[in-house]
């Protein structure tokens, strides 16, 4: 029921409005609820890094932390991670920190993702280049314009042997491939939390009432 105040009278006029619940919508009023729906939403608002920050940890990648103000007053620190799933040109995923070998992560990943084929062949690119480096690789990994992380490699040998020629090449692409992962990871999750059918069971768990032509009452 809607109260309307003319500026007028001392008295207020009172207008009835039917509501409907989603599920009780037309077609066309279902899609304009949606669209409603989505004017304001803002996916990964705080999202959660707990599965990245793992597969990181398997595969050797220490993420870089900044701290983060809470309203409370304390601090959080949060893995550094840009990302946009926007759909636009520009979107990608970088994450900052550096890396070095960790041993038997090939098991590991696979252990922790049986299924995902790319961590498992990031995770032996690794350990393959670190074998023919025995294992003395180390990179700092940052992020610059665009998504473009920059990946600076050496090798860490008590008798300054250097590096295979190929071994600056192959980590850099590695940790680009992973950071390549991150953003199908997330663009998925996007697509799924902003999908059709997910939309509306988020409509029904708020229990928003809309008028008969679907915009909200």
């Amino acid at each position: 029921m809607l109260i309307l105040w003319n500026g007028i009278s001392d008295m207020p006029k009172i207008k009835e409005t039917t509501v409907f619940a989603y599920d009780e919508l037309g077609e066309d009023a279902k899609e304009r609820a949606r669209a409603w729906y989505l004017e304001g939403y803002e996916p990964f608002d705080d999202p959660s890094f707990e599965d990245f920050e793992r597969i990181c940890e398997i595969l050797g990648v220490t993420l870089r932390t900044a701290p983060v103000k809470l309203m409370g007053g304390g601090t959080r620190y949060d893995p550094v991670i840009y990302y946009s799933v926007s759909w636009s040109q520009g979107d990608g995923a970088a994450f900052e920190g550096s890396y070095s070998y960790t041993k038997g992560s090939v098991v590991k990943i696979k252990e922790y993702a049986p299924e995902d084929k790319e961590l498992h062949r990031i995770a032996a690119d690794l350990a393959e280049i670190q074998r023919r480096n025995f294992y003395q690789l180390y990179a700092r990994i940052e992020s610059g314009r665009y998504f473009n992380m920059s990946v600076d490699v050496c090798r860490q040998s008590s008798t300054y042997q250097e590096m295979s020629v190929d071994a600056e090449e192959a980590v850099t692409q590695a940790m680009r491939d992973l950071a390549h992962w991150l953003y199908v990871y997330l663009r998925t999750e996007y697509e799924w939390q902003t999908s059709e059918e997910q939309v509306a069971e988020n409509i029904r768990c708020n229990e928003y009432e809309f008028t008969e032509e679907g915009r909200i009452a």
